[in-house]
């Protein structure tokens, strides 16, 4: 396989990345690799309002593989087939995801660039290939869903102080918080007194979880992707 292209996201690292594509409404770009960078590559597919993403978990390393894993779904404490989940830690580490399709842009000097929104990947993640999502073939509303019937609920409440607000810009501030109200943190961490962080835009992120709230404790301008973007 060749990857063809790479997503850029506000999610910098996988901790914070929602689970599942659909949970979280941020937008991001789907940029092209120069030999793939053709617009006539993508003619018709503004007709469509959902793609479907095949992606590869590039940063996940392990030697060989088990048939069973924990999935974070259950609390990390009980045992599923790999073939039942949707863990990165598989034989081929392939990732699947139906993302919204916004816009196709044709004019700009990447075209063509796929702006889409609700994406579940990490920022530089390899796309190996783009389809079209076909309402008729691949919607189920009546499919049972196993562990997994129900979308996860927001089980956080997010406080951001003021003194914080200030430096943040608004929609940063609305998709942070939808973003951490989702509990990023592993299901068996439950600890009121640990810090933790997130690197999310050009920022690093950190906050602390007591009793159901979600306190930001510090932004920090990342210096590495600060230069990256206005």
């Amino acid at each position: 396989m060749k990857q063809i292209a790479h997503i850029e996201s506000v999610y910098k690292s996988k901790f914070g990345v929602p689970r599942q594509a659909g949970l979280v409404d941020i937008e991001a770009q789907i940029v092209f690799e120069k030999e793939y960078r053709v617009v006539e590559a993508v003619r018709g597919l503004e007709e469509f309002d959902y793609v479907w993403l095949i992606w590869g978990f590039h940063l996940v390393e392990r030697d060989g593989w088990s048939p069973t894993v924990r999935p974070p779904r259950l609390g990390g404490n009980k045992r599923m087939g790999v073939f039942a989940t949707r863990s990165p830690f598989r034989p081929n580490p392939l990732g699947l995801s139906s993302v919204r399709l916004l816009r196709v842009d044709v004019e700009s000097d990447n075209a063509p660039v796929l702006y889409i929104t609700g994406a579940d990947l990490v920022d530089g993640t390899p796309i190996y290939d783009i389809k079209p999502y076909i309402p008729y073939a691949d919607s189920h509303p009546d499919a049972r869903g196993g562990f997994a019937q129900q979308a996860p609920e927001k089980v956080l409440s997010v406080v951001i102080p003021d003194s914080l607000r200030q430096q943040l810009p608004d929609t940063m501030q609305a998709t942070l918080q939808e973003t951490i109200s989702l509990d990023p943190r592993p299901h068996y961490q439950d600890d009121p007194q640990r810090i933790y962080s997130m690197s999310f835009d050009r920022w690093e992120v950190k906050f602390r979880v007591a009793d159901g709230v979600a306190v930001i404790e510090d932004c920090v301008l990342n210096s590495v992707n600060a230069g990256n973007k206005s």
